[in-house]
């Protein structure tokens, strides 16, 4: 693999650490009636996704045998950030005028 290209996946790698690790954080910090009132799953499981999205992006690469658990990680993390976090919000802050 030419190095270029070596460093380009390598920076997608860490890259993608700290959307996991934001969306994890941003997991616990919110309230729990707030999960059912937007109609998602628990809180308890999204912290956990999270938490094994963050896990699988930190352990494993998009360049070695684990990438399907890294691809994963990832796809874990982005449902999370432009699914529920903007449901929460809007619950949570109610209804604009």
């Amino acid at each position: 693999m030419p190095e270029t290209a070596y460093w380009i996946l390598k920076v997608i790698d860490w890259a993608a650490v700290p959307v996991a690790a934001f969306a994890f954080i941003h997991a616990l910090m919110q309230r729990p009636d707030a999960y059912s009132a937007a109609e998602r799953l628990t809180k308890p499981a999204w912290v956990g996704i999270t938490a094994g999205a963050t896990a699988a992006l930190l352990l494993f690469s998009f360049a070695s045998t684990g990438w399907i658990l890294w691809t994963a990680g990832l796809v874990a993390a982005l449902v999370y950030l432009v699914d529920v976090r903007p449901k929460l919000i809007e619950v949570q802050r109610g209804q604009r005028w």
